[in-house]
């Protein structure tokens, strides 16, 4: 690693304006190479950490726009174009993407190690979980039209990268279907030191804490708690926001985007987290089990490979023992309620204790052996190439 250290290093990150999932990957990145240049679409420097502050930060030209952090998701079909920085000379380049990142133009001979969060979803099969609306209106039909692009872009682009590090299983099956491309996969990092568990009871209410975006399927669990007349404890805002509340009835309780020691508390403090939509990785449920709350998630994407569910199979075997939480098969209410029930049910099978050994599997001492070795590897593979030709 130490070699690592002094290499000229060019960061690409989408963009900038919060500290969630991505940008802890990120700032992993800047500990290390805290002489990077850092390329992105359009930041808010109050939005991110000291650690990420600190290297150079070079944004695109959208960041001239007025006012862009409230509306930059809809320059979608600029960014490819806002990507095409001039970098500097450098020994590596190392992008963390989910939506244009690792489409960055690399200096001959560079090489390009992608951490990918995702391919693009919304150019992808998760289209309709972002847009809503007629399937035959004009509009659809525009929008469709860009999207298609777009993912031709992203596919054709996939081939600069030297090296694909998939941030989950799931993700590292979207590399090979959509890319062609082969990856390896190294979990990203959990800040287990800060999510922990108190001396605290804990309380009868479900907790949600996410983005109010489609996808996320918060409606599910608003839903549910209405069916079972259940406490539900709500952390986030979002586009969704307005419907959200037009579902809640009187067990469902909103706070709005909370602070760190906010969310931790309530971590601390819930009867179980609710996970209902499909997620990349999902940092929140191991979040959840670091500080001993059982999590109830949809069993596809991400949360299959971080939450052992207490019955079924886990990641090709028999779900072993401890569990740390439950899977529902349907991305429904009804579904969801039927787990809820379920988990209360046999509530005293789910030690906190086990929940957080499980989640230290995923910490951030982790994240950076795996993934600084596996940088190391690329480098010293290239140099061996290079002395052959």
């Amino acid at each position: 690693m130490d070699a690592l250290a002094k290499l000229r290093v060019v960061l690409v990150h989408d963009w900038l304006l919060s500290m969630r999932g991505g940008e802890k990957v990120v700032e992993v990145f800047c500990r290390h190479w805290p002489a990077a240049d850092l390329f992105t679409l359009v930041h808010n420097l109050e939005a991110i950490s000291p650690d990420i502050r600190q290297v150079n930060i070079r944004a695109s030209f959208l960041q001239r726009l007025p006012g862009v952090s409230r509306y930059y998701r809809y320059l979608l079909p600029l960014m490819p174009w806002a990507v095409n920085w001039r970098l500097p000379d450098c020994d590596l380049v190392v992008s963390s993407s989910h939506c244009v990142a690792k489409g960055v133009k690399v200096p001959s001979g560079v090489p390009h190690v992608c951490y990918c969060h995702t391919p693009m979803r919304y150019a992808w099969k998760f289209r309709d979980q972002y847009f809503t609306g007629s399937r035959w209106s004009p509009t659809t039909w525009l929008r469709n039209r860009i999207l298609d692009r777009l993912r031709d872009w992203d596919r054709r682009t996939a081939q600069g990268v030297t090296r694909f590090i998939a941030n989950s299983r799931a993700v590292q099956q979207r590399i090979l279907d959509y890319y062609g491309r082969s990856s390896v996969v190294i979990y990203p990092p959990v800040d287990t030191d800060y999510y922990c568990p108190a001396p605290v009871q804990r309380e009868d209410y479900y907790l949600v804490f996410s983005a109010f975006a489609p996808y996320k399927r918060l409606d599910l669990a608003v839903t549910a708690c209405n069916i079972l007349k259940r406490r539900l404890i709500v952390i986030g805002s979002g586009q969704d926001e307005k419907k959200l509340r037009g579902l809640a009835g009187p067990t469902i309780t909103f706070l709005g985007w909370q602070p760190d020691d906010a969310v931790r508390d309530h971590l601390r403090r819930c009867r179980a987290l609710l996970f209902p939509g499909e997620e990349d990785f999902g940092i929140v449920p191991l979040e959840a089990q670091a500080c001993g709350a059982p999590v109830i998630a949809f069993g596809r994407g991400g949360a299959t490979e971080t939450v052992v569910p207490l019955v079924g199979n886990w990641q090709g075997k028999p779900s072993p023992s401890p569990p740390t939480g439950i899977w529902f098969a349907e991305q429904s209410a009804a579904c969801l309620a039927q787990a809820i029930e379920q988990f209360e049910r046999e509530q005293g099978a789910f030690d906190p204790s086990a929940l957080r050994r499980h989640a230290l599997h995923f910490d951030g001492r982790r994240f950076a052996e795996e993934f600084f070795g596996y940088v190391g590897e690329v480098m010293n593979m290239g140099q061996t190439q290079r002395q052959a030709a």
